[in-house]
């Protein structure tokens, strides 16, 4: 008996942990898996088809597009691609004939850019490197190319995987596992009646981390509600101020005149996340509304408004309505960066009445069940522990809170109507309400509870104001003080006028 309690809290405790150490907490099987398939033998290497499926939920990859990179086990090279191509060729002197695409032992791989001519396409190819998130769009959440390999093995015996996997996304923050080899991928002919094979497959599953991505976050949230009227702005460097950079004040003085259209550049060691520091301009300054102040650099530095917080992107939560059954917010949000737009944006919001969306206006709404399938364990462990410990008593609670409810949703933009954030600027906005049905074991006003919990916009976590700034709601009116105290504090008052 004593053996079997020991065994049951192990295996809780082993859950427990295992989503205590995942990258993404609200995303937890989240990660890009590029698939090597080899598809053919040649007299020298092989023919394979490289898939890369992107299986965040809410995590898409933005242009410029994806870059993806590894070591040649021996003296490989790539003969031609279909559908992407290395960013250099290398050292290909010692080639008489036929020149290879590339002799580099560490290539570096981008996709095409559309309208490239058909002979050099391939299904799910072409996109500049943009891959979807797949709680989005799964459709668009792949990208492949075809890759012929020589001087490399011609056997499933002598082929040597590569190895040191990078993913840039298109920036840092991707860590990529060793190739594994796994069962070969199964084909359905076009008619469906037959099936092959691959020849060979490997896979690698690469990982996203903000930590790793950036030093500092890369949005910030503000509050305010009908209740109070308070506005509670985003925090002050909520993504980073350099020593040298912008130090706003939320609205007075300013650190550059707004009409002589002078900027200010933060130094590397803040930025909002982004390496090299961080300029910014006035919003109202000749050069913010000059042409050409939305052109993106090569270097994709960007060009921020001056605020306090100086993030690019802020999400704005309000408490807009209430009603008897019903309660509704407004979501707002804002890009400050004048050098990038998003397209297919995606928010992440968790808030305890998501599990009761009534109805969302002008964004698209899907919940997310991160640890739906997990949380039938939890209840399977709990009625097996009840009867033991039972201290296991309040474990169902705990479940309903984190684990078994839709208390988390993702919003984005409609198709061709408010999918794209605009550059910073009068359109670069986007907003939706959401209606709630109220929930009276849960549902109350007051210590914040109106309020999201976590927001991630395009995966980032955002930069949440202090627990203690956020609006409160007036408990009642000021109580009257009784005629007693009125006259004895009249009477006090004569008094010292009198000595006075």
């Amino acid at each position: 008996m004593e053996l079997h309690r020991c065994s049951l809290l192990a295996l809780l405790l082993a859950v427990t942990c295992s989503v205590a150490v995942a990258y993404d907490p609200l995303d937890p099987k989240g990660n890009i898996t590029i698939k090597w398939d080899v598809i053919s033998w040649t007299p020298d290497g092989y023919v394979a088809m490289v898939t890369m499926s992107n299986y965040q939920m809410y995590r898409q990859i933005l242009a410029p597009g994806w870059t993806v990179g590894w070591s040649w086990a021996k003296k490989e090279v790539i003969w031609s691609i279909v559908g992407a191509q290395a960013t250099e060729q290398g050292d290909c002197s010692k080639f008489k004939g036929g020149i290879p695409h590339s002799c580099k032992r560490t290539p570096a791989i981008v996709d095409l850019l559309p309208g490239v001519p058909y002979n050099q396409q391939i299904a799910n190819c072409c996109k500049a490197g943009v891959v979807s998130a797949y709680g989005q769009d799964p459709a668009g959440s792949a990208s492949a190319f075809q890759v012929s390999v020589g001087l490399a093995g011609t056997t499933n015996k002598t082929v040597k995987l590569p190895t040191n996997f990078t993913l840039a996304g298109p920036g840092p923050g991707y860590t990529c596992g060793p190739a594994t080899i796994v069962p070969s991928t199964v084909y359905l002919t076009p008619d469906r009646r037959r099936r092959t094979q691959a020849l060979m497959t490997w896979t690698v599953t690469c990982t996203y981390s903000q930590q790793l991505a950036s030093r500092y976050p890369t949005c910030c949230v503000s509050f305010s509600s009908f209740y109070n009227s308070t506005i509670v702005p985003c925090a002050r460097c909520a993504c980073g101020c350099g020593h040298d950079g912008y130090r706003g004040n939320g609205g007075g003085g300013r650190n550059a005149r707004a009409g002589d259209g002078r900027s200010r550049r933060n130094s590397g060691h803040g930025g909002g996340g982004h390496s090299g520091g961080t300029e910014c301009i006035m919003g109202d300054s000749k050069r913010a509304l000059s042409a050409g102040v939305n052109t993106p650099r090569k270097d994709g530095a960007p060009l921020l408004q001056c605020t306090s917080h100086m993030c690019p992107i802020r999400v704005h939560w309000h408490v807009k309505l209430n009603y008897k059954d019903y309660w509704r917010a407004k979501i707002a949000i804002t890009n400050f960066n004048y050098r990038m737009n998003y397209t297919q944006w995606t928010l992440v919001a968790q808030h305890p009445n998501l599990n009761n969306v009534t109805e969302v206006f002008s964004f698209q709404y899907k919940p997310l069940l991160p640890y739906g399938n997990i949380s039938k364990l939890y209840h399977h462990l709990f009625f097996l522990l009840s009867g033991i410990v039972p201290a296991f008593i309040s474990i169902p609670v705990l479940i309903g809170r984190h684990h078994g409810h839709d208390d988390t949703g993702m919003f984005y933009g409609l198709k061709f109507y408010n999918d794209l954030l605009m550059e910073a600027g009068p359109f670069g906005n986007v907003q939706s309400e959401v209606l709630m049905r109220k929930d009276y074991n849960t549902f109350t006003f007051s210590q914040g509870w109106a309020f999201p919990r976590k927001i991630y916009f395009n995966g980032d976590e955002c930069k949440m104001p202090p627990p203690d700034s956020y609006p409160y709601l007036p408990n009642s009116a000021p109580i009257a003080p009784p005629r007693s105290m009125a006259a004895a504090a009249s009477a006090i008052l004569v008094v010292l006028l009198l000595v006075a």
